[in-house]
């Protein structure tokens, strides 16, 4: 893998999905806002913290923590994606919130100081990270004594058919590459033992490692489609490259492969899982 081309392809896909996850940021709350609340009750901010947040997206974590650390302290709210960032401040300036600083920031090698926060925060990011070693390294280095980090990463396809049926459609209609193994993706953390290497090989001894079932909950097919369209970053990048013939043919097998999550009133309830990890 050409790790520069990664790097700056990933930037242009999350730059291009900013907009998306700011409109649908209260769908992102409702379907994922359980992974946020495992990371709060195992990192447990306190107030007068220091807590930085990787991979912020919308900020809706680093906006939560920022009550419970209150005016004495501050959350840094970060993402590689400067679209991201200001999707970030733009809510959180909604929200009232005054102790937040939002920065442009590579989890992989960042411009903070040794031991200078108290917890670091990351949701489904480092998975998607070109060496997440390197990312859990510098994480371990910005913490101060007794600090943790906390993170979660989806497990394997299939336990999550949310993601792994458009990615199977795409793949047989030609449109993607069937994945590589140990390339960086949803799935590229779904291993335990691997989560395990890399955070004692960054320095972290204590760990726990969960595992988190739920499911996304889309109101009709529409709602499913526009999930992906608007949220699923390297997938819907692709399909939006699509010829309208062919995205509507795509379309169809997507929600074809949905129908057996459909809910009576024509609801789709489609599962997810995650690997919730706690590092001290």
């Amino acid at each position: 893998m050409d790790v520069d081309a990664f790097r700056e392809q990933s930037l242009q896909t999350w730059d291009s999905m900013a907009a998306g996850w700011e409109a649908r940021h209260a769908f992102l709350q409702r379907n994922m806002g359980h992974l946020n609340d495992w990371i709060i009750e195992r990192t447990t901010p306190a107030s007068g913290q220091v807590v930085l947040e990787v991979g912020a997206g919308p900020g809706d974590l680093g906006h939560r923590i920022a009550a419970l650390v209150g005016p004495q302290g501050r959350v840094i709210s970060t993402d590689f994606s400067a679209e991201m960032v200001e999707v970030a401040q733009r809510l959180g300036t909604t929200r009232g919130l005054e102790n937040v600083e939002y920065r442009q920031l590579d989890a992989e090698a960042m411009d903070l100081d040794d031991a200078s926060v108290d917890a670091v925060v990351g949701r489904s990011v480092y998975m998607l990270l070109a060496d997440p070693a390197a990312a859990l390294r510098e994480a371990r280095r910005v913490l101060r004594s007794g600090g943790s980090v906390a993170f979660t990463a989806f497990t394997t396809p299939d336990q999550n058919p949310w993601w792994a049926v458009p990615a199977a459609v795409l793949v047989q209609r030609g449109h993607l590459p069937p994945p590589q193994p140990g390339a960086p993706g949803v799935f590229s953390l779904g291993d335990p033992e691997r989560v395990r290497a890399l955070a004692t090989g960054a320095g972290f001894s204590t760990l726990i490692i969960e595992h988190v079932d739920f499911a996304f909950h889309y109101a009709d097919d529409e709602d499913a489609w526009n999930a992906i369209v608007d949220l699923n970053g390297p997938l819907a990048v692709i399909i939006h490259r699509l010829p309208t013939d062919e995205r509507d043919a795509t379309r169809r097998a997507v929600l074809d492969a949905y129908e057996s999550f459909q809910n009576p009133d024509g609801s789709h309830s489609v599962p997810a899982q995650a690997l919730a990890v706690h590092a001290q």
